[in-house]
C-alpha cells in the first residue's frame, strides 16, 4: 500500500511540476551555443532514434508553438562529444555512454552530465532485427543459464569467487573437462570494455578471451565451437549461423534464467539490457533551462512512453520502461 501510494505521490507531483511548466509561457532560448544559424535548438546523437526523436520533436512544438529543433541523427558515438562541446541540447542514445566520452566531459566540464532513461534498447531474437546484447553458446550446448556472477567468472579474471574455467565448473559434466572457450569484441574502450565495467565487476578479461573484430565474428566462432561461449552486442545471429542460441541470464543466484524477449526486457528484468538515453548539461547546483526539463518530462509521460512503445516493431525495436524505472526516473527528473 505504502509502495503503490508514494508511486501516485511521485506522479502527481511530476504532473503538477508539468503543469507549472506548461502554465509558464516557455520561452526558446536566443543565445545559446546549441542553436543552429536559423536558430533552431540542435539535438546530436543517434541514427537509430531518429524516427522517436522526430516524434517528440513534433509533440513538443505542438504543446509548445515557437520551438523548432534541428536532429542530426548520425550515431551514439558522436552525442556525448557533441554535449561536451555545447553544440547539442539533449544527446540521445541507444546503449551506455562510452567511458571514454564521459571522461572527456567531465574533463572538460568538472562534472558528469545528466543521464534521463527513457526506454530499452531492442528485444529479441527477432530476425531479420538485431537481438540487444547477449551471450551466445553453441546450440548442441547443454547449459541452461548463468548467473551474472558467475558470466564474469567465465569471462574475466581474479574474481572474488575464483575464475570458472572448464565446462565442469558450470555443470556440463559430458564435457567436464574440456576448457570453455571466450570470444568477444575488442577490449578498446567501446562496447566490450564498457560491459565488463558495467555489468561484470571490472577485472580485466581472462587469459582464454579471444577478442574478434565483429560480432558476426563472434557468432561465427561460438557456431563452430561446441566448446565456445561468446559475449556480444547488437546483432542479428541468425544472418551468421542457425546453429546457436542466446543463453538465458540471471542477475543473481536464485533468481530465475532469463532471456531478452519483449516481456522480460519491458518489465526490465533482463540483465544486459541497454537503455535509452536522453544527456544533458546539468551542472552541478544549477536547474535545468525550463525547455530542456520540459521535453525529458514529456519523453516520461504517459504520452512519451507511448512514442517509445511504438517502436516495437520498427528495425530498432525499443521498448518502454518498466513502472519502476520509470518511476525512478520521474523521481530524478524532479528535482531539477
Amino acid at each position: 500500500m505504502k509502495t503503490v501510494l508514494k508511486h501516485t505521490l511521485s506522479t502527481l507531483t511530476l504532473l503538477a511540476s508539468s503543469l507549472s511548466v506548461a502554465a509558464q509561457s516557455l520561452t526558446p532560448p536566443t543565445d545559446a551555443p546549441y542553436l543552429t544559424r536559423e536558430g533552431a535548438i540542435a539535438i546530436i546523437g543517434n541514427d537509430g532514434m531518429h524516427d522517436l526523436m522526430n516524434n517528440f520533436n513534433t509533440l513538443f512544438t505542438q504543446q509548445h508553438p515557437g520551438f523548432r529543433f534541428a536532429l542530426t541523427a548520425k550515431g551514439s558515438s558522436v552525442g556525448i562529444p557533441a554535449l561536451t562541446a555545447d553544440a547539442t541540447a539533449i544527446a540521445p542514445l541507444s546503449r551506455e555512454a562510452w567511458l571514454g566520452d564521459m571522461h572527456g566531459f567531465e574533463q572538460v566540464k568538472g562534472y558528469v552530465p545528466l543521464d534521463i532513461r527513457i526506454g530499452y534498447s531492442g528485444f529479441g531474437p527477432r530476425a531479420p532485427h538485431k537481438t540487444p546484447p547477449a551471450v551466445y553458446v553453441n546450440a548442441a550446448n547443454p547449459l541452461p543459464g548463468l548467473t551474472l556472477q558467475d558470466l564474469a567468472r567465465i569471462i574475466t579474471a581474479g574474481q572474488p569467487e575464483g575464475d570458472l574455467n572448464t565446462w565442469g565448473q558450470v555443470g556440463i559434466e559430458h564435457h567436464a573437462a574440456r576448457r570453455i572457450h571466450v570470444y568477444g569484441l575488442r577490449d578498446d574502450g567501446g562496447f566490450a570494455t564498457n560491459l565488463r565495467m558495467d555489468k561484470l565487476g571490472g577485472k580485466p578479461f581472462s587469459a582464454q578471451y579471444e577478442a574478434l573484430n565483429s560480432r558476426e565474428a563472434v557468432i561465427d566462432a561460438v557456431a563452430n565451437d561446441p566448446y565456445g561461449i561468446g559475449l556480444t552486442g547488437w546483432v542479428d545471429a541468425s544472418k551468421t549461423a542457425k546453429n546457436v542460441r542466446v543463453l538465458p541470464l540471471a542477475a543473481k543466484a536464485g533468481e530465475p534464467f532469463r532471456s531478452p524477449d519483449y516481456e522480460t526486457v519491458a518489465a526490465g528484468a533482463y540483465p544486459l539490457s541497454a537503455f535509452l538515453h536522453l544527456y544533458v548539461d546539468n551542472p552541478p547546483g544549477r536547474k535545468l533551462p525550463p525547455f530542456i526539463k520540459e521535453y525529458l518530462r514529456l519523453a516520461l509521460s504517459d504520452e512519451g512512453q507511448k512514442a517509445v512503445r511504438e517502436q516495437r516493431d520498427s528495425e530498432q525495436g525499443y521498448v518502454p520502461l518498466s513502472a519502476a524505472d520509470l518511476q525512478a526516473e520521474r523521481h530524478k527528473l524532479e528535482g531539477l
